[in-house]
């Protein structure tokens, strides 16, 4: 019968109102204090009460408590929950004495008005029958704040792991160093976490030749749990069957010591425990693995099954030793690990850089009597940012500039839909504002979630000179007329984002162009720069810059985009920047 302590109140002196005493189904008798209004019962490791048994449901039953009075409650369990011997219907009210069988499990509800409960009970216990499965094996739940081990545990010696961060000589000091330098030595070579750990093994199996059983145990920070990630077993055959004493391993990851029990057997504290009573472990002993910050990232444990040789407070310093140098051993194969991670994402992300790139236009297009020019840069590696050049099938051109809600990879592949559907959309419709609905109601039914995309599509007609302009919540463009003024066009007539509404309706405004009227589309990086004083760009920056500009295109792309940046003094910016510019030549 194996326990796992999760409640910060399950430790000597607390005073239940309750408990569940096991009396059939585990290898000893076990007291459970119910502390929690809701206790249920089942095979699912989310439960209070875990009954390892196949014949038991998932959510088998549950203990409810209101003002001081407990009810049982079978919760549609395959085979049933019975109280006193009946069945289980609806909520039954438990008194003191009653016996509740589940299945294989048969429990005792004892009322306790006053006095301290057992240590070794806990609100989260697991109840198994037989050996444990490797499911259990591979993965131990630990909370870091459960009851430490108390002095009355034949747990005799204690070690502070810190006092040995640095390597003590005054214990069998030639052993001590070889051993060091041994573990240095194996160590040395090996940088994956998969051959660091049995390496590590390898070699407390030579340093302690008594030794029966070895495993290492590290912390899952999401998961906040312990999983054993490396076993081993002098005994050809029993890798699969190493036991872990739960109670060494708590104490010595909550107070950071070193531990040693003599004789397990013995150990009030594992008295309940299936790989003590079951593999009868006589000597065991756990050290820390201590990040530098002090932090315990896992133990080691070592375990025999002889007397003739149990382990002393010299193996337990030497161990201690050992794990210093083993503790920065599996801190170098993380970091190895995470770099080998962040060198895939970089690899990943630099192709996903060049696909993006590949989807923007390799060259401004050629209509005869107008120039064109860009600059698209995003803040991350990827972006959602999006502008293009559409030749249309009458010699129109189609310029489309667009934003997608976020930045980074998602907004990058929302920017790839909405440059094929863009093409598509413009080269069936008729105008641009029908391009605009039709792509509207496309990405409505896309699956896109809240989502939204502005984009501003400027369709223009070389032999009318006219701009075709339908504006789907996007910046509104700037028009320089000649060396004129500058102002906003479209900003009445846009429409709402693409992906909010699908019955909204766009409207199309057709704006002439005359010699050198220059139009500026532009995305809200530009606007939205900041300064280190924390000050936007802002829209009229710009439209100073614009009639300040050079008339060629090609020459006030840069030059808008050095003055954003001379305001922002190369401060990192939070968002993609795209600027696009044409004008009609004389």
């Amino acid at each position: 019968m194996t326990v796992s302590r999760r409640d910060g109140n399950a430790r000597r002196g607390y005073r239940a109102v309750a408990v569940l005493k096991l009396l059939q189904g585990g290898a000893a008798v076990q007291v459970i204090p119910l502390t929690k209004e809701r206790i249920v019962i089942g095979r699912h490791p989310h439960c209070q009460i875990v009954l390892d048994n196949p014949a038991v449901s998932r959510h088998h039953a549950q203990i409810l408590e209101n003002h001081g009075t407990y009810f049982l409650e079978d919760l549609r369990s395959r085979n049933g929950t019975q109280l006193n011997g009946a069945p289980v219907q609806g909520r039954s009210e438990l008194h003191d004495g009653d016996q509740i069988q589940l299945c294989d499990f048969r429990f005792e509800f004892l009322e306790i008005s006053d006095g301290p409960v057992d240590a070794g009970a806990s609100a989260k216990t697991q109840l198994s029958k037989g050996s444990p499965s490797s499911r259990q094996r591979e993965t131990i739940a630990v909370d870091m704040d459960a009851a430490a081990v108390e002095s009355s545990s034949s747990i005799i010696t204690s070690l502070d792991a810190d006092s040995v961060r640095t390597v003590r000589l005054n214990v069998r000091p030639e052993v001590k160093l070889k051993a060091v330098l041994e573990i240095s030595s194996a160590l040395g070579s090996v940088l994956k976490m998969n051959q660091v750990l049995p390496q590590i093994l390898d070699s407390l199996f030579k340093i302690f030749p008594q030794a029966d059983w070895g495993a290492i145990l590290l912390r899952d920070p999401e998961h906040h749990r312990l999983t054993v990630r490396a076993s081993k077993a002098r005994r050809a055959g029993d890798d699969d069957n190493v036991p872990v004493s739960m109670t060494v391993v708590q104490h010595a990851m909550q107070q950071r010591q070193a531990v040693l029990s003599a004789d397990a057997v013995r150990d009030k504290r594992f008295d309940t425990s299936q790989s003590v009573l079951e593999l009868q472990i006589r000597s065991v002993m756990c050290a820390p693995l201590l990040e530098p910050n002090g932090e315990a990232l896992g133990v080691i444990q070592v375990s025999t099954n002889s007397l003739a040789q149990p382990f002393t407070s010299e193996d337990l310093e030497l161990l201690a030793s050992v794990a210093t140098q083993c503790a920065m051993a599996v801190t170098n194969a993380s970091l190895h690990e995470s770099l080998l991670k962040q060198r895939d994402v970089e690899r990943e992300l630099e192709f996903a850089t060049q696909v993006q790139l590949g989807f923007l236009p390799h060259e401004p297009p050629h209509l005869p009597g107008y120039e064109f020019a860009d600059y698209y840069e995003p803040a991350h590696r990827v972006g959602g940012d999006y502008f293009d050049y559409i030749r249309l099938p009458n010699g129109q051109v189609a310029v489309a500039v667009g934003d997608v809600a976020g930045k980074g990879v998602p907004a990058a592949l929302l920017m790839a839909r909405l440059n094929a559907s863009a093409r598509y959309h413009l080269l069936s419709a008729t105008s641009a504002a029908e391009a605009l609905q039709s792509l509207n109601a496309e990405i409505m039914t896309s699956g896109l979630g809240f989502r939204f995309i502005t984009l501003c599509l400027a369709v223009l007609d070389g032999a009318r000179h006219e701009l075709h302009l339908a504006n789907a919540g996007h910046l509104p463009p700037l028009l320089r007329s000649g060396r004129g003024p500058v102002g906003p066009i479209g900003q009445k007539s846009s429409g709402m984002p693409l992906g909010i509404s699908a019955t909204h309706s766009y409207q199309e405004l057709v704006v002439p162009l005359d010699v050198n009227d220059t139009v500026l589309l532009y995305t809200d990086g530009v606007t939205e720069a900041m300064n280190p004083e924390h000050e936007i760009y802002g829209r009229d920056r710009l439209t100073e810059a614009l009639a300040k500009g050079p008339l060629a295109v090609a020459e006030l792309v840069p030059y808008i985009y050095d003055d954003v940046e001379r305001f922002y003094q190369s401060r990192a910016q939070r968002d993609d920047v795209c600027i696009v510019a044409f004008r009609r030549l004389e």
